[in-house]
Order: structure tokens, then C-alpha cells, then sequence
């Protein structure tokens, strides 16, 4: 016969095997493939198998693999014959049982679900600590409310109190001090743009001149300065009393950003300038501003400077450690107030917008 290049020439009937087998012929004539990828050791194994079948045919015993094996060749007989197997597509955990839904039905409501557990007490909203409550009152700080209160000079609803950590309801209890009623106080929030030679405290001894002579017609409750400003150095102080803000405030962890700007007796160099924009190795600990600019239209003396830092003195050390000496030091930004309409030596009322903000401000 010809040799015919058409492998699918009817003439050639034996088509040629694919890459992986290969065609010989048996003693008898009969052609067969051979994997050519089927390794020895499968070729033993194959062999063996068929032989522990053989073996066990003959005993009378079957393996799970013949049982398993037997079982699927009965079902693919009875599937090509036309009978569709009992397990054929049967799956694990099958819903041949379940109901079609009926939607007129009510559902059946899960009575092994537990209410879900809360920490808040209804009947602890509203209350306070009772040295706050009595600091709130502009009687004295807290820490002296705690003195008071072991003195045995507190009374709550005409018990007298002597434990520490007691809370009371503001709305509905009676507080008293040697027998007077206290009224907690109402916030204030004064903003102050302190002038030079003026103490920030509330009380000096050697009775020099203080802020609080400043605002004293601000209000009839006790306040005080939050932080501080020395003596020579001017701008925006705030004074209130709440002590929860004043404490956020006043915290270094909280990164309250203050804005100076510095009048120097001579030009800052621009190496200085370098030296203090990465940061300087003061006594205290290494000091680094937020930013550091010169004063735009201003002389290379005048210094803007943003820092969170809250130590003593910190901006005059900054540049007296590079020596230089501050003539003036004006704090012209404090949070997110400023010192707008805000003349020298007064002081205006928060507005409530900014209570929010600066709330908010402070996580």
C-alpha cells in the first residue's frame, strides 16, 4: 500500500498514536500501545494488584477497593443502559427530605439565642466623682476636694462621706460643705492675650501683678490659667474651669501645637537655621519643632516657630543653647485659636463653636 501523507486518509487505517504511547505488535498480530510515561514501578504495581485481586477472587474474599470498584461498574452499566443510578449525583448531607417553603407559614422564632451582654448601667449615667463635683463648685482643686472629703467636712444628702471614689448625681443630690449647699459651677472659657510683665498664676506671694487681676470681671467662678507663659513673654492664654480640658490640654502626650514668633538681637544663620529645623540635643532631651520659617516680609531676626513640646522655657532655651538672645516672644496661635480682633491686655469669652473644636481637638 502506499504511504499517503494525509493522516486522515481512509486508506490508512491504523492512525498514528500521540507523543506518549507507542505501537507494537504481539506474538499474535494484535496491535497494542504502550504509555511510554507508565514507569516500572507503576508497572509493578499494576501487576501486583491484579494478582492480590486474582488471589483474592479465588479465596473468596474481597478487598474495600474491589467492593468500591465493582459498585461503580454496576452503576455506569445501568447508566448506559438507559436506567439512571439511585446514587447517581447524590451528595453529603443531601436535602432529599426537605419541605418545599411554604411562604403563609410563620417562621419559627430561635429561643436559644441569648440578648446580648452590655457593660452600660442606666443607673450609673450622669453621675461624677465627688471631688470633682466639689472642684467643678470653685471650693479647690481636686486633689485638696480629696483632703476635704477625709476630714469628714463632705456631706452627700446629710450623710457625711469620708471614702474616696464615691460618685453622685449632680441633678438630684444634695452636696455640702460645713453645712453650705455647693451648685456645680458653669463652664468658662476665657481667652486672654497676656502683655508683658504679668505672672501666670493665680496667686503670688511677693504680690506682683497676675493675669487673674486681668480677668477678674470675666466671671464670678473660680478659673485659672491652662499651662503657662513667663513673665516677659506675650500672646493667647486660656483660662477656664474645666479640668478635664485644662488637663488634656496641658498634656504632652496630646501634642497641643503652639506658634511663636521670635524677635532676635541679631540674624539667624542659615546653618542655625538648619541645626534647629532637624532638631537640637538639649540638656532635657533632643528638641525638634514641627516647622521653623523666617517672618515673611520681616528681617532674618524674626523667627516663626510651630511646637508641640510643652517643657519649660523651651523656646527661649532653643535658641539661647545657639546663642542668641530673645528680645521678644509672642505666642500668637494656641490649638486652633488665634489671636484675631484680640487686642493686647484683653481677653474675650470662647464662642461655642470653638469649645467644640478645640473638644474635638483633643482625643
Amino acid at each position: 500500500m502506499p504511504f499517503s501523507n494525509n493522516r486522515n486518509s481512509r486508506d490508512d487505517k491504523s492512525k498514528r498514536p500521540g507523543k506518549s504511547s507507542t505501537r507494537f505488535s504481539t506474538a499474535n498480530g494484535h496491535k497494542k500501545y504502550r504509555d511510554r510515561n507508565t514507569s516500572d514501578t507503576e508497572k509493578r504495581f499494576q501487576r501486583k494488584s491484579s494478582d492480590y485481586r486474582e488471589d483474592n477472587v479465588e479465596s473468596g474474599r474481597s478487598s474495600d477497593s474491589d467492593r468500591q470498584w465493582t459498585h461503580k461498574n454496576s452503576e455506569r452499566k445501568s447508566f448506559s443502559s438507559g436506567q439512571k443510578p439511585s446514587s447517581y449525583g447524590a451528595k453529603k448531607n443531601s436535602f432529599s427530605n426537605h419541605k418545599p417553603y411554604d411562604p403563609s407559614k410563620k417562621r419559627r422564632e430561635r429561643t436559644d439565642v441569648r440578648p446580648k451582654q452590655s457593660n452600660w448601667e442606666p443607673e450609673n449615667e450622669g453621675l461624677i466623682r465627688l471631688n470633682r463635683y466639689i472642684a467643678n463648685a470653685g471650693i479647690c482643686s481636686r486633689r485638696k476636694a480629696d483632703e476635704l472629703i477625709q476630714a469628714g467636712v463632705i456631706t452627700v444628702n446629710d450623710n457625711v462621706v469620708t471614702e474616696l471614689g464615691v460618685k453622685v448625681d449632680p441633678a438630684k443630690d444634695d452636696i455640702r460643705y460645713n453645712g453650705e449647699r455647693l451648685k456645680r459651677e458653669k463652664m468658662i472659657y476665657v481667652l486672654l492675650n497676656k502683655p508683658k510683665d504679668y505672672i501666670t498664676t493665680t496667686d503670688d506671694p511677693q504680690e506682683r501683678r497676675t493675669v487673674m487681676q486681668l480677668v477678674s470681671k470675666a466671671s464670678k467662678e473660680r478659673i485659672y490659667p491652662v499651662g503657662r507663659l513667663d513673665r516677659n513673654t506675650t500672646g493667647l492664654l486660656l483660662l477656664t474651669n474645666d479640668g478635664n480640658l485644662a488637663e488634656k490640654l496641658s498634656h504632652p502626650r496630646n501634642n497641643v501645637v503652639k506658634l511663636y514668633n521670635v524677635e532676635l538681637n541679631k540674624n539667624l544663620t542659615q546653618g542655625d537655621f538648619n541645626k534647629i529645623t532637624f532638631g537640637l540635643e538639649l540638656e532635657d532631651g533632643l528638641v525638634k519643632p514641627d516647622t521653623v520659617s523666617y517672618v515673611q516680609g520681616g528681617s532674618k531676626r524674626e523667627i516663626g516657630i510651630q511646637i508641640h513640646s510643652g517643657k519649660n522655657r523651651i523656646v527661649r532655651r532653643i535658641f539661647e543653647h545657639l546663642g542668641y538672645d530673645v528680645i521678644k516672644l509672642d505666642r500668637v496661635v494656641y490649638a486652633n485659636l488665634t489671636k484675631k480682633d484680640l487686642p493686647r491686655g484683653r481677653w474675650r469669652y470662647l464662642e461655642e463653636k470653638e469649645i467644640i473644636q478645640l473638644k474635638h481637638f483633643i482625643k
